[in-house]
């Protein structure tokens, strides 16, 4: 996917696939992945049953 003119994303989409399938084989098995302003990509480790939403699991997590 080709950027547009005026485009302030700093990151792609392939910089986050990349992120998180370095996560997994690093054996993380609970994270998430944020994103600053400028585009930095973070892997944040998590307690296990912790979810980005709050207590409990994801509703999500069995579709991804």
């Amino acid at each position: 996917m080709s950027r547009k003119p005026g485009d302030d994303c700093t990151f792609r989409q392939r910089d986050v696939k990349a992120a998180i399938k370095a996560a997994k084989e690093a054996g993380l098995e609970n994270f998430r992945v944020e994103i600053d302003r400028n585009g930095t990509i973070s892997v944040v480790p998590m307690a296990p049953g912790e979810s980005v939403l709050g207590k409990g699991p994801n509703e999500w997590d069995d579709d991804l």
